[in-house]
């Protein structure tokens, strides 16, 4: 555990969470004083982690009894229960409503092809069976007008058919409702009386394109029985530590958080909760010491996640999860099957393989006790990268002698694949090397594949086993620093509990504007977000933000016309030339061209409003010294065939300008970071280490 500034705590305690594969992650701020920890997850109840931390905390800040009962506590939690609930396909029984004729929109999908070249390949099957997708006879007009409304007789029958159906959450997404409401409001009320969640397409995504805009609402809906009864255990269990009024807030994809009772509702919102927390943290850290383009790595104990952020971190509406589009806000965040506790093995060609699947938190690396074979985790002990000194501040200790076994494993298996000798280092080796390759690749997608040249980026990174590979990515990516924060092994649970309170707001509207017709268009563009204003404001102060912590930021999604994607930009108070010229500068910088001369088209307006909760528990030092650093102790590694004694520090004892000298280990509770040869590391004014190479 990590604490910082000991004086008593006020009668307010905020607590951000990240649930992870493999440990849970805890960042709590009481006036002046922050504490940091980790505990092991527990996957199959993923509440019991979180509740065993809070009680923690109550215990550490003075006594348990006058802890809970004299502060009132608010947790912001980045949760994994959606995301594990949709990779696993276990959700709720759910049925889908629309229009007439477009039952098969979810199988259908789009052209595209997930594998190009491949004949075989299969799209990831519908959430939702054809026996429960039910067509409505109804219709509404591209421009909002009635041709056919629904019969109550029909929505009766319905209501009759889904009772008998035995559903547990409906889905109701119809042709047009995003301009006219009110077939979708008609049948709600008609299914009121089964007492089941349902989620509604003009409310979830009010936007074009049918398939994306099913999808999302198929996926929140099949996701909110299961959400929903997490957020209540979770709730009720606060409320029996002794917390008075405890707060529940969840972050969500899109870099902010919401209300427990949002989240519960629109859980397709929270599906990459908990990697958003740590490319907020980032972002904020890196504005803080003035180097605001950034590369983020975080990697954790299942997989790594990676993202670009060029001043701020980029939002999406076009990704997917699992082959399923999400056309929600979510923050562009690219990962992949690699983390510490990845598997290592041979395939059935004899290549050595490392992920996707993991050891997780049970049974975990062979050096947690239990597990049997090699992961990432166990090279990285064999290879002496430790430090000798456990986890977690040691109070984890790790079972080097069942390292060395699965990794003997791993080489036999080599061996016999290649047919020559491999020892167990050898394979170590390997499996840094594999899964090193691995994350290089993210890391490239990101930036190289992009149009980004990564020299001109620093490369934050974060997560319990990311400082022992960050150096060798940069170098690999020919990327001159690398920032590890304080405390990043719970970097991501700092970043929950930095997130503004976001609600995010669309509305499709499909106008073609030149210069000249742009002032046409200005009033009526005005009148659409002067009403998704009004409702961001009162949403936002009904989760307890005053007038003047509500930020609101307008964008337009716009394309030529023809296109069939559109561009973010951000939209003036008033709708003028800059927009466009906006436009082409990003087209240009997006696709390499743009045609001034082309007609635009708005697509959709977007409202982000932002209610800025909380202080920053970030604080800088003020004297910075220049003085080399002292090492505790020396360790024995491997960087090659023939050991290598290199020197270890503690990192709570460098002060700002200690400055050190690679190859050599800088442990402390949550992380390690591995300072390479020709690589020199020295903590800034905000406890960052700084690593950069030589030359």
């Amino acid at each position: 555990m990590t604490t910082q500034s000991a004086d008593p705590a006020p009668l307010h305690l905020r607590i951000g969470v990240d649930t992870g594969g493999t440990f849970t992650d805890f960042v709590a701020l009481a006036g002046r004083r922050l504490i940091s920890f980790k505990i092991p997850s527990t996957p199959k109840a993923p509440a019991q982690a979180i509740l065993a931390g809070i009680e923690r905390i109550l215990s550490e800040l003075n006594n348990h009894a006058s802890a809970g009962a004299g502060r009132s506590i608010e947790i912001v939690h980045g949760t994994t229960v959606a995301t594990n609930a949709l990779l696993e396909r276990k959700g709720a029984r759910t049925a889908l409503i629309t229009t007439a004729g477009f039952e098969d929109v979810i199988e259908i999908g789009r052209q595209a092809r997930p594998d190009l070249y491949n004949f075989a390949g299969r799209r990831p099957e519908p959430l939702i069976p054809r026996a429960l997708r039910f067509g409505l006879r109804e219709r509404i007009a591209a421009d909002g007008s009635v041709i056919e409304a629904p019969e109550q007789k029909q929505l009766r029958l319905l209501a009759e058919k889904l009772k008998r159906a035995r559903v547990e959450s409906v889905a109701i997404s119809l042709l047009f409702s995003f301009v006219n409401p009110a077939h979708e409001r008609a049948i709600e009320t008609a299914l009121g009386g089964l007492n089941i969640p349902h989620s509604v397409s003009h409310r979830i995504l009010p936007e074009y394109r049918e398939y994306e805009r099913t999808s999302t609402v198929v996926i929140n809906a099949y996701l909110a029985p299961r959400v929903g009864h997490y957020l209540k255990e979770l709730t009720n269990g606060l409320k029996r530590s002794g917390a008075r009024h405890p707060a529940l807030r969840v972050m969500q994809s899109s870099g902010g958080s919401i209300s427990a009772e949002i989240a519960a509702r629109e859980p397709v919102r929270t599906i990459l909760s908990g990697p958003a927390g740590g490319v907020v943290a980032a972002t904020k850290v890196a504005g803080l010491i003035g180097g605001r383009d950034i590369i983020t790595f975080d990697m954790g104990g299942t997989s790594t996640d990676v993202a670009l952020c060029k001043g701020e971190a980029k939002t999406t509406n076009e990704a997917q999860i699992t082959g399923l589009p999400v056309a929600v806000p979510v923050l562009d965040i690219h990962t992949v099957g690699a983390g510490g506790g990845s598997i290592a093995y041979v395939d059935a060609g004899g290549a050595l393989r490392v992920g996707p699947e993991s050891a997780g938190a049970d049974p975990g690396p062979a050096c947690y006790g239990r597990g049997t074979r090699a992961t990432v985790t166990d090279a990285n002990l064999v290879l002496g990268r430790f430090g000798g000194a456990g986890l977690l501040g040691g109070a984890m200790r790790l079972d080097e002698a069942r390292a060395r076994a699965a990794l003997d494993d791993l080489a036999a298996q080599m061996s016999q694949a290649s047919s020559r000798k491999v020892s167990r280092h050898q394979a170590a080796l390997g499996v840094i090397r594999v899964v090193n390759a691995n994350m290089e690749q993210a890391l490239r997608l990101v930036s190289v594949e992009r149009g980004h040249d990564p020299r001109r980026f620093a490369l934050v990174s974060f997560g319990g086993a990311g400082g022992l590979h960050a150096a060798a990515l940069a170098g690999a990516l020919r990327i001159p620093k690398v920032i590890v924060p304080a405390t990043p092994g719970a970097f991501s649970a700092l970043g929950v509990l930095l997130a503004e309170v976001v609600r995010d707001y669309s509305q499709t509207v499909m106008l073609t504007v030149t210069d000249a017709e742009m002032a046409k268009q200005e009033e009526g563009v005005s009148r659409l977000f002067a009403g998704l204003e009004r409702e961001a404001v009162r949403e936002l102060k009904a989760e307890g933000m005053a007038t003047s912590q509500i930020r609101l930021v307008r964008s337009l999604a716009m394309r030529y016309t023809g296109q069939s994607f559109e561009l973010e930009v951000r939209c003036p108070e008033k709708l003028d030339h800059k927009v466009l010229v906006a436009f082409h500068r990003i087209h240009q910088e997006r696709y390499g061209h743009c045609d001034p001369t082309r007609a635009v088209q708005i697509v959709s307006i977007r409202l982000r409003g932002v209610g800025i909760a909380g202080k920053s528990p970030l604080r800088q030092e003020q004297r910075i010294k220049s003085q080399p650093a002292k090492p505790q102790s020396e360790t024995v590694m491997r960087f090659g065939s023939k050991p290598t004694r290199i020197p270890v520090y503690d990192r709570q004892q460098l002060g700002p300008g200690a400055a050190l000298s690679g190859p050599a280990l800088i442990t402390e509770y949550g992380s390690t970071t591995l300072v390479p040869a020709e690589w020199q590391a020295v903590p800034d004014g905000w406890r960052n280490l700084i690593l950069t190479a030589a030359g």
